[in-house]
């Protein structure tokens, strides 16, 4: 059952949140991406990148949650170059 109005950051939560009590906050989702394989944080970068580029609503809950996407995805993005540098 996807719910496809959802982004990043709200399926994340859902989802550690009914694995383990509580929510993934976005420093911790940040934190454990480093733990992804080359592949895989490229793919999931990717992904993240696209739903980025996707349309969003000018409500002000919609520009915060934006903005937390954005600065998400630059934490993540260092933390990829950091690990490419490092070779891993």
């Amino acid at each position: 059952m996807c719910n496809c109005n959802r982004d990043f950051i709200d399926r994340t939560e859902s989802i550690t949140g009914n694995l383990y009590g509580e929510p993934l906050t976005p420093q911790r989702m940040a934190e454990n991406f480093a733990l992804y394989g080359l592949k895989k944080r490229a793919a999931a970068l990717e992904r993240f990148d696209n739903e980025l580029h996707e349309d969003i609503d000018s409500g002000a809950h919609n520009l915060r949650r934006r903005v937390q996407l954005m600065e998400l995805r630059r934490k993540m993005g260092a933390v990829h170059a950091a690990l490419r540098k490092a070779s891993r």
